[in-house]
């Protein structure tokens, strides 16, 4: 059965003007469970300007009386198979409302692209116990987990030295260096829980949508002329961590065991302690098919934040 919207409350489409709004709903719960906010500004504008979500079908602001109550949203890349949703309530009977608005909308977006199923993903942290069994009442099973990873940079840091044969590329301000980029991506992630493979054209929207990225930010690394390992850096950790952060770091499969992805991590490294940087983060899938998480702790990063990704299958 469908939930009812409770009569205290009026509901509409966010816009880019509730950016701040929907910042301080999102941190005051963030706070109440891991003790910080978690978020910015910044994130709050990109994910409402995001190209893949349309605010006037795949979100909902809610309000008691000039009271902020609550916000949910779904989005998806690609061929939409995979949905990214988040719902923020201080109501269980509002948060109820806004899941099935989502599920209906994933429906919605499920039939656009011609999907028989589509993949709902929530992220909770893992210290909401309470949340995480309402995620699992309501039919969610876990998927996976992630650790966010960070090494702290106490002074400079020694730039590593270049594995033979390896050209090193900074920056990507032309095309085809985009494009190299956006497939050693695609390719190196293929088949990884919660990826969903984006045209070039919507890969490289989204990135120019991000406000903490430009990209002087990415780094590839050539072997013999090919683009074979990506690094894509950015500023979302700098206001509230002064944090530089790895956003992906890929490395084709007839590449790796070479050191690639040691060496980008260490390259990195290096360019965030000398741009001041406290350290630098990233996240990690702990059920991904590569070693990435032993890679992660042999270069002196340490899990600090544990999330869980909750799945419901939606039949369209």
């Amino acid at each position: 059965m469908t939930a009812v919207l409770p009569e205290k409350y009026t509901v509409r489409p966010p816009t880019t003007e509730d950016a701040r709004t929907i910042l301080e709903l999102v941190s005051a719960y963030n706070t109440s469970v891991i003790g910080f906010a978690d978020w910015t500004l910044d994130d709050a504008v990109d994910g409402l300007t995001d190209e893949s979500f349309d605010p006037a079908r795949d979100g909902w602001l809610v309000f008691e009386g000039d009271r902020p109550a609550g916000f949910g949203w779904v989005a998806g890349k690609g061929d939409r198979r995979q949905l990214d949703q988040d719902v923020v309530a201080d109501d269980l009977a509002l948060e109820r409302w806004l899941l099935d608005r989502v599920e209906e909308r994933a429906r919605e977006l499920g039939r656009e692209y011609g999907q028989s199923v589509v993949q709902l993903d929530a992220v909770a942290y893992q210290a909401d116990t309470a949340r995480r069994d309402r995620l699992a009442g309501y039919g969610y099973a876990r998927g996976t987990v992630f650790h966010r990873m960070r090494i702290v940079h106490d002074g400079p840091v020694a730039a590593p030295e270049v594995p033979a044969g390896v050209t090193v590329r900074r920056g990507t301000p032309d095309e085809a260096s985009r494009r190299a980029a956006h497939g050693v991506l695609n390719a190196a992630f293929d088949g990884q829980f919660g990826f969903t493979p984006r045209s070039f054209e919507e890969w490289q929207a989204s990135q120019e949508n991000h406000s903490a990225f430009d990209w002087s930010q990415l780094t590839l690394l050539e072997v013999d002329g090919e683009a074979v390992a990506m690094l894509a850096a950015n500023d979302q950790f700098v206001e509230d961590e002064d944090c530089g952060y790895v956003g992906r770091l890929a490395v084709l499969e007839k590449a790796r065991g070479r050191g690639l992805a040691k060496f980008l991590l260490r390259d990195q490294f290096a360019v965030d302690a000398a741009n001041g940087r406290a350290g630098t983060i990233l996240h990690v899938d702990t059920n991904n098919p590569t070693p990435a998480l032993g890679v992660y702790l042999s270069v002196g990063m340490q899990a600090v934040l544990v999330m869980e990704v909750w799945r419901l299958e939606v039949a369209v």
